[in-house]
């Protein structure tokens, strides 16, 4: 199915383009496409190319509090990001709802059956939605167009219609493919479905209730609740209809990891995903980016978020104590198991040898994501990976489901034992499964959520969190929850109780890495990395000659008091054509 997904965007593009160009289609080319469904199933493959692909799907969240990088993106150094050098307003940046919007028009032929075009139709919506959507994100209000107009059309630097007519545009949309979409599963995943409808729904309504509720300025929190209980019906529908499930069939240590190094989509949970095909020579790079100590970012995760990892018996691992001083392998004990699935722990293996963090060029803090990396070094060398992306999954559902209803205040204990509680469950948690948590755990609640009193929000924070970590939702969460400060947290990583003394992260009897400063350490063994973390690196530590490593705080990020970095700004260029296109406030 692969190879004929994307042989049949390269015929669309022969058969005209698909509105590529500006130049008006042939009444040959339309009746080839449009007179026929084999003509519109051609055609909506091209719809595809908005979505996150094999090279880049793993490396959404590059930009967000928990993970420590070698050089953050500008949007979030002082004075770097500006209207002069923003992106996303060219006629590029439009051509994908160009494409939707003409399909939408011509797809009118009276030879088809009404539910043959309108199932396409709702395939289109589905990704103009989509398309809406991350407009919306990235920018807030936007012009809201659904005509095929030329890529250069003056509407695009019109003014932009408010956020709430854009949004309610969206939801109209998501509820069109959501009832004509008539594809109801697909064996290779790569596919949308009517579930994969109601899943964007979910997303999109659980975003934007929650924009509303906590972005007070705006004025619309009196909105919200309208919008949570769209995410609710959607998520819902898909929970009872979709047959869809957890997938549990590698066990509690392994079955959220299998989910994203599969070469095929596990179905029964990923409801759609972006796959590698080794015949055309498809294949991904998440191995090279996160392996790799300088194609990559070398992104490593915090020690302030690794904390949140509960422990096994589903109580908080900052109630143990002395938590603050444990060694790397005692704090991976007794955990959550997703923790040894998201990031190397004591005994992980590579080519069937143990491998402990790699301070070797790779990690900055110790804790060194796995999640997209096949296990053996072989991928590590280039585009080599053979595993599917996963773009939406039951698990999702499940938490968008669960804050919906949180926040609504109609959460119960069932709900919560279908949802949070399976999905504990599966990471081999044993306690707080069936009931809902009524004890605010400080830790959480201080470092990232002090604005939350309520237990059970809380607690599906971090679930979400945990779950869909390195998936591509932290920074659009941070945002629609107000909380953009968080961006600016302090980069910690692994405790080191002394200089000048190696440490066998595993235990598995080689010493992995010597922490000092000044002159380096001798006659050390070959496996030992030797780390600066003097006043002359990047590299610290928190008391200076112990205590937890520190990364880049020399060099510190921002997130402006005026709060202008919810959006981007408007391009300078899109401005200079139409000056009645206001600038996003602050920029």
């Amino acid at each position: 199915m692969k190879k004929l997904v994307y042989s049949f965007i390269s015929a669309c593009l022969l058969l005209g383009a698909c509105s590529m160009d500006e130049s008006p289609k042939s009444e040959i080319d339309k009746e080839s496409i449009f007179n026929n469904e084999k003509g519109l199933q051609t055609y909506s493959y091209s719809f595809y190319d908005i979505l996150p692909s094999i090279s880049n799907g793993y490396k959404k969240d590059a930009m967000c509090d928990y993970g420590a990088v070698t050089s953050f993106d500008s949007f979030l150094r002082d004075g770097a990001y500006s209207a002069e050098v923003a992106t996303g307003w060219s006629s590029d940046d439009w051509k994908n709802l160009r494409n939707l919007n003409y399909f939408i028009e011509n797809c009118v032929s009276d030879q088809l059956d009404e539910s043959v075009r309108d199932n396409y139709i709702g395939l289109a919506r589905f990704f103009r939605a989509y398309f809406y959507y991350e407009k919306v994100l990235r920018f807030g209000d936007v012009p809201w167009v659904d005509k095929s107009l030329s890529i250069d059309d003056e509407k695009l630097y019109d003014e932009r219609d408010p956020r709430t007519f854009v949004m309610d545009k969206v939801l109209e949309d998501l509820d069109f493919a959501c009832e004509h979409i008539t594809r109801a599963s697909d064996g290779t995943g790569s596919l949308v479905t009517k579930w994969v409808a109601y899943a964007l729904k979910s997303r999109i309504c659980l975003f934007e209730g929650s924009f509303r509720k906590y972005h007070t300025e705006l004025g619309l929190a009196d909105t919200a609740n309208k919008w949570f209980q769209e995410a609710v019906n959607a998520a819902e529908t898909v929970m009872a209809e979709s047959g869809h499930s957890l997938y549990t069939g590698a066990g509690t240590d392994g079955s959220m990891r299998a989910i994203f190094i599969s070469d095929t989509p596990i179905t029964s949970e990923v409801m759609l995903a972006s796959c590698c095909d080794v015949t055309l020579g498809k294949l991904g790079d998440a191995n090279w980016w996160w392996t790799s100590g300088t194609y990559g970012s070398r992104f490593s995760m915090t020690r302030t978020f690794v904390n949140t990892f509960l422990s096994i018996d589903g109580t908080p691992f900052t109630d143990r104590p002395g938590y603050e001083t444990m060694l790397f392998y005692d704090e991976c004990q007794d955990r959550d198991m997703r923790l040894a699935q998201t990031i190397r722990t004591p005994g992980y293996q590579r080519d069937g040898e143990p491998a402990a963090p790699n301070f070797n060029g790779y990690t900055f803090t110790g804790y060194q994501p796995i999640k997209y990396t096949l296990d053996a070094t072989h991928y590590d060398a280039g585009a080599l990976n053979t595993n599917a992306i996963p773009l939406f999954r039951y698990a999702e559902v499940l938490l968008n489901y669960a804050e919906a209803k949180a926040e609504l205040g109609t959460l119960s204990d069932q709900d919560w034992s279908k949802t949070v509680g399976a999905l504990r469950a599966r990471a081999g948690i044993t306690g707080g499964l069936n009931a809902k948590p009524v004890k605010v755990d400080t830790y959480l609640q201080n470092t990232y959520f002090p604005n939350i009193s309520d237990p059970v929000l809380l607690e599906i924070r971090r679930e979400r969190s945990i779950e869909l970590a390195l998936e591509g939702f932290r920074f659009s969460d941070i945002k629609r929850w107000k909380l953009g400060k968080l961006m600016t947290m302090r980069w910690t990583g692994i405790y080191v109780p002394k200089l000048n003394e190696p440490m066998d992260l595993d235990h598995d009897g080689t010493m992995d890495v010597v922490f000092y400063i000044g002159s380096k350490p001798e006659n050390l063994p070959a496996s030992c990395t030797p780390i600066s973390v003097g006043d002359d690196t990047q590299q610290g530590l928190t008391q200076g000659t112990y205590g937890n490593l520190t990364w880049s705080d020399n060099d510190p990020r921002i997130w402006y008091d005026d709060d202008r970095q919810y959006y981007y700004p408007i391009p300078a260029a899109a401005i200079q054509k139409n000056p009645d296109l206001k600038q996003n406030p602050g920029w």
